[in-house]
């Protein structure tokens, strides 16, 4: 299943609306616990939902507002 750049972003935001730091934390735990199963893919997709929550956290990423990926 593939997912868009902007669903990922929304469903980041919505993460981290209603869960705070604890949503990134999850999502890097999920992340190395899948990658140690070797589950590369699935891995993949929680280490780029936590570097959109981080950002998100960190302000630099607005989640009211479209992605822009370059």
């Amino acid at each position: 299943m593939r997912i868009s750049a902007g669903d990922l972003c929304i469903l980041a935001s919505e993460l981290a609306a209603e869960h705070g730091l604890i949503a990134r934390d999850y999502a890097r735990r999920a992340c190395a616990s899948l990658e140690a199963e070797g589950e590369r893919e699935r891995a993949r997709f929680w280490l780029a939902l936590s570097v959109l929550l981080d950002d998100i956290a960190q302000h630099r990423l607005d989640p009211d507002r479209a992605p822009t990926i370059h």
